[in-house]
Parts: structure tokens; sequence; C-alpha cells
């Protein structure tokens, strides 16, 4: 039988795509490259789990997502005047990732363009490649909020502007004037926005979260997608969802259905539980993460040679180091030297440059690991 090459698209992705296959961290390594919470999913949400499955729910669920479940995140969305949320405006995905999936094959074509304002999550341009549609690729401004002049002259004509807030990988907050002045620039356009807002309960001291869905100018164009991943640390229970127009919601979750089925019906009523604990369970991960934020601030200020924009949410330090070598190269070697980080040109060619440290892991590890880090790079390179 003669080889059988994969379509065009699938190489199109391997080669330009660079996201790493990621593994655990090898023997004697600490690894500060997983954006994965280090707690445990809240015992009620385990419980609640294992009682769906002894009641019995172990079969298809609605392939939008339970109704009780739907309606439960309707009610939590921000207030849109002359439109009441209801269920059937939510569909419950396989993750964020299945929520973006969902969005950028159901409104992305080929030949469409999409913004994406980098350093981004480089999940957003492979499933952009996969649509068939081109990434523009917008540079942030050197304090990593959006460069408004710069996103001026690349949306005209977009099918579609992606980010997410708080970012991944820069922990930047953008701001509700940010917000604001992006819907005026999309002004009488038809450009979608999806906002992607992982993160929304991990904002620091002296930064305020605004929702794209609170802004006057967006919120019409918006595709709000969401995930329990990082607020309830659920990473791998996979449960996300999405809103937005009515029209965007249906097409969404017809690629979703098609693509992926209905989710996991234990996972969604624990789900249900996740969203019935008490702000106190959120609120006590939050703090662990921002007196690691503040070790991570501490341990690289000043350093000759590196240079971090101390973050504003999510649990990510976007770390510019002087040494010449391409980030993957430097990736590599602090691999050898037993701590594991991804590399900034990963997230777009800003990054170069540039590596991605999580604080999603152990103060002991984040420690070990920082101290190896600037070994390696504070200085100049040993």
């Amino acid at each position: 039988m003669n080889a059988l090459p994969p379509a065009s698209r699938i190489e199109e992705l391997r080669r330009g795509s660079r996201r790493p296959a990621l593994a655990p961290a090898p023997p004697g390594a600490v690894s500060l490259a997983m954006g994965e919470p280090d707690f445990p999913t809240p015992p009620p949400v385990v419980e609640a789990a294992v009682a769906a499955l002894r009641d019995g729910n172990t079969h298809y669920a609605d392939q939008k997502g339970l109704a009780e479940l739907r309606a439960a995140l309707a009610s939590r969305l921000p207030a849109h005047p002359g439109r009441t949320w209801t269920a059937d405006d939510v569909v419950v995905t396989h993750g964020a990732t299945a929520a973006l999936a969902a969005v950028v094959l159901a409104m992305v074509g080929p030949g469409d363009r999409v913004v994406v304002p980098e350093p981004a999550y480089s999940l957003y341009a492979d499933l952009v490649v996969l649509a068939g549609g081109t990434v523009d690729f917008v540079p942030l401004a050197p304090d990593l909020h959006w460069d408004l002049d710069a996103l001026a002259a690349a949306l005209p004509g977009a099918a579609m502007m992606i980010f997410s807030n708080p970012s991944n990988p820069t922990g930047i907050v953008h701001r509700a004037q940010e917000l604001d002045a992006l819907g005026r620039l999309l002004d009488g356009s038809d450009t979608l926005v999806v906002s992607d807002e992982a993160y929304h309960r991990l904002v620091y001291p002296g930064h305020v979260l605004t929702s794209a869905l609170e802004v006057a100018s967006l919120r019409d164009r918006t595709v709000y997608v969401q995930t329990f991943s990082k607020t309830y640390a659920m990473t791998g229970w996979r449960v996300g969802y999405l809103t937005g127009p009515r029209e965007v919601v249906d097409a969404a979750a017809r690629v979703h259905r098609t693509h992926n089925g209905s989710l996991n019906t234990a996972v969604q009523h624990a789900a249900l539980a996740a969203l019935d604990l008490p702000d106190g369970a959120v609120d006590a991960m939050v703090d662990r993460y921002r007196r690691r934020r503040e070790l991570v601030v501490a341990q690289l200020s000043g350093v000759p040679g590196l240079h971090l924009i101390p973050p504003e949410g999510a649990f990510y330090g976007f770390l510019r180091y002087d040494a010449g070598p391409p980030s993957e190269t430097v990736v590599r070697e602090l691999a050898e030297r037993k701590v594991m980080v991804r590399a900034g040109s990963e997230y777009g060619p800003s990054g170069e440059g540039h590596v991605r440290i999580s604080f999603a892991a152990s103060e002991s590890d984040l420690r070990t690991g920082l101290a190896r880090i600037v070994r390696h790079l504070g200085g100049g390179r040993s």
C-alpha cells in the first residue's frame, strides 16, 4: 500500500504549530510549564459526581448540555439590557478547548482572516489553520496590553478576533477602557469577537476584570468562552461552555454535537455542585496563587538580564531574557538543568526571547525552579 498522507490542513498545522506535546516532568525535575492548578478538585464536586453515577446518571445527556446546568450558567452571565439569558443561550462543551474549536469551526472558513493579538494562547492560531482561515498576528504594546493603533490597522475586513482575558501567557488583565476602545474600532463591522475568560477569578490586587459581555460596545458581537478547569481545579473533568449571539451559539452547538457529542452526564452534575461552592472555596485557592505570584516577582525582580512585567491575573509570568538563543533552545537548556518551562515562541512571533513560567505549582517547586532559571539566565548564560 502506498503512503497515506494526512489532509493538507494537518500538514499545515504540523509545519506551523509550536505547541508541544506535554508530558510529566522527568525524575528530579520541577515543572513550571503546566497551566494546571496543583490543588485537588473540591470534595463536594467529587462527591456529586459519585452520587450522580450511583443514581444512574450514566446515559447520554442533551447535546447542548443538561438543561439545569445551562440554566444555572445563564443565570450567572452579566446582565444584558434588552436580552434575558436562558438555557438556550448556553452550550456546554468538552472544556474550553472544545468551545473554542466549535466557534472557530462554525464561523471561520477558507480565506477568512482572524486577528490574534500576540503573544497569545497557541491553540487560537492552530484552530484557525484547521478551519482554513488566515491568522493575522498583531503584536502587543511594550506593557503587554493591546496596541490599539496596530489593531485599528488590522481589524478592517477581519472575520474574527480572539483573545484571552486575563491573558495566557502574559498574565495581563485587559482594562475596561481597552475593551471599549476595541468595540469602537469594530463599530459598523461584522467582526466577531471571541473572549476566552478562563482565568476570570484569578485577578490580583490593584486590577479589576471586566468581561467583554459587560462592555456595551462589544456585548452584541462577543462569544464568551469559559471553563471550570482553572477556577475549580477541574482540568481533567473537561467542562467548558460558551454563549453569545444566538445564531453563533446555534452554529457552534451543531459543530460540537457533530465533532464531540454530549458531555459526560455525571460530570455535568459535578459542575452544578461546583457552582454551589461557597466563594471561600475559590478565594482560598486564589489567595495561594497571589502568594506565589509575589514569590515569582520577588525572585525575578532586579536580576540582571531578566525582565518581568508583574502578572495582573491568571498564573503565568512571561519572562524576557537578554541572553541570545531562541526560546526553544533555552527551554531545552533549562530542561537539562531540571526545570521545565514553555518557549515564548509558542505564543507568537513577539514571544521570542521569552519563556512562560506557570506558578500553578507548589511554593517548593517554584523556589527550586526559579533558582535554576536565575542561575542559568540571570546576568548572562552559564
